[in-house]
């Protein structure tokens, strides 16, 4: 079987999203053929490099979406009137949120992208910027676009040309070839999988372990109320065509299962596949019966705002009051500068006696440390210094370190984020976000009551070596392959444009075939 897996800002990578799994599920089939067909997001994500990759991977495609990409094609007269037409049912989907409209818009500038080329220049013309303004003034805008300014519209054509970018790959040829092609998210990197359903009736499935949809919203929480509802438009119109038509959609959870709902996706066609993660990295830990020190809290992972280490140090000040032996271990996987010296700041305001940025474990009760330092020279050590691993969000998808302390049997508090609540599944203490009270008097409960964490600790590896392995993420996706090949796809439309014999397929640009100039030839 011939898999294309479509991926943004991430695998064959070193560096990005959906890396790990998509390396695992690559290596787990080595009985099918995998095509890689990769967007990247910086250029500082190119020069990293890419990871060694098996030899049953045939084919490696990148285009980047950073980088100016202009092909130096310009359009007739007729040429601009023809984008024109499809640029502007695109815009007024955006901005009435008509779906019919924005299909017909993207899958015109598909066609056109694949007969001439030059969407960069067309998309980046005063004539786009114009059809934008123009669909913003429209009857049945929303009333955020309709406040759209000449930089919210050049803003807006910027980021909407770097969007459009796939449409004018040259990999089409290619992808009509597979059996199925895989997006590992939604949003762009769906985007070539959606065109070859469309033209050439490859199956189409999409993995969201952390909604495209939701991070936008959350990336762009910043910008101009008008330019943000245009960006914010666009993506729910591009999600809202990818889960119409798709042929199956895996979410990683319950979490980012109902956001696909809420955006029109078929229950019938939604499977929860949870992420693989490797166990037997934590087996040492996780089967040992020394738990650490009783009287340590952990914490795990990014130091950044979203992991509300400030609300976790308020709830440490009211867990040490109550026993004043306890201590708190911050390990760093990585960490945003301004956010760590905040934090380090307020924990030095906390426990103003004790040495609060200290390296050493044991000059204070709370100490921030990195993995591979010589106390903790790799994550599973982290998890196994105490009986109870914290985790503070305010913002969650699938909680990988969460997980983590599973695999390493530590009994977890948590708070109520995400698909917290889903993966626990009863084997920790969950509590509201925000609330370091609740926090601590959590972490009080199972710091007076080992034997309770003990057991936790134990049915939370149970549950986790049942559910978020790479042998049932891989063995679920061997058989939805199948499933799907075994389907089939709904074949396109006689006259779809891209419809030719396998013999015409050739490597380059999306360019007419010749067979296509006779007159009985679909066109």
């Amino acid at each position: 079987m011939r898999i294309a897996l479509l991926t943004e800002g991430g695998y064959p990578y070193a560096t990005g999203e959906a890396r790990l799994w998509c390396d695992r599920l690559v290596r787990g089939l080595p009985q099918h053929e995998f095509e890689l067909y990769a967007l990247s997001r910086s250029a500082g994500q190119e020069e990293r490099g890419r990871v060694p990759l098996p030899a049953h991977v045939t084919r490696v495609r990148t285009a980047s979406l950073w980088a100016p990409d202009d092909d130096g094609r310009s359009y007739s007269r007729r040429e601009r009137r023809r984008f024109l037409a499809c640029f502007t049912d695109l815009v007024r989907g955006i901005a009435a949120a008509d779906a019919e409209a924005f299909a017909a818009g993207l899958y015109g500038l598909a066609e056109l992208a694949r007969d001439q080329g030059g969407l960069y220049a067309a998309v980046r013309s005063e004539t786009a910027v114009r059809a934008v303004e123009a669909g913003c003034r429209a009857p049945g805008a929303s009333r955020a676009v309709r406040a759209a300014q000449v930089p919210d519209l050049l803003a807006f054509v910027d980021e909407l040309e770097r969007a459009l970018r796939p449409l004018s790959l040259d990999w089409y040829e290619e992808l009509g070839a597979v059996d199925v092609c895989h997006a590992a998210a939604g949003g762009l990197a769906a985007l070539p999988g959606l065109v070859a359903k469309r033209f050439f009736g490859v199956p189409l499935l999409v993995t969201e372990y952390g909604v495209q949809l939701r991070a936008h919203y959350l990336e762009h929480a910043e910008e101009r109320p008008a330019l943000r509802a245009l960006l914010g438009a666009f993506q729910v119109r591009l999600a809202a065509e990818i889960y119409a038509r798709a042929d199956l959609l895996t979410p990683g959870n319950a979490h980012a299962r109902r956001w696909q709902e809420k955006c029109g996706a078929g229950r019938e066609r939604l499977r929860t596949v949870y992420p693989g993660m490797e166990a037997d990295r934590f087996a040492t830990v996780g089967e040992a019966a020394d738990h650490g020190d009783p009287a340590t809290l952990v914490w795990v992972g990014r130091i950044e705002p979203a992991k509300d280490l400030i609300a976790l140090l308020h709830a440490f000040a009211e867990v040490r009051r109550a026993e004043p032996d306890t201590r708190l271990r911050i390990f760093a996987t990585a960490a945003a500068p301004g956010y760590l010296a905040d934090c380090r700041s307020l924990a030095a305001q906390l426990f103003p006696d004790e040495a609060a940025d200290a390296v050493t474990v044991g000059e204070s009760p709370v100490t921030f440390e990195e993995i591979g330092g010589p106390e903790t020279p790799a994550l599973p050590d982290a998890y196994g210094s105490a009986p109870v691993t914290v985790l503070s969000s305010v913002v969650e998808g699938f909680p990988i370190r969460l997980v983590e302390a599973m695999f390493c049997g530590r009994a977890t508090v948590s708070t109520d984020v995400g698909a917290v609540r889903e993966v626990i599944g009863g084997t920790g203490l969950v509590v509201p976000p925000r609330n370091p009270r609740a926090l601590a008097d959590a972490c009080l409960t199972l710091l007076r009551d080992p034997e309770r964490a003990r057991r936790l600790g134990a049915a939370a590896r149970a549950r986790a070596l049942e559910l978020f392995t790479v042998e049932q993420n891989v063995a679920a996706f061997r058989e939805i392959y199948l499933q799907l090949i075994a389907d089939g796809a709904a074949c396109p439309p006689a006259d779809a444009p891209f419809t030719h014999p396998p013999e015409a397929r050739v490597p380059g640009h999306w360019t007419t075939p010749t067979w296509a100039a006779s007159p009985e030839a679909t066109v």
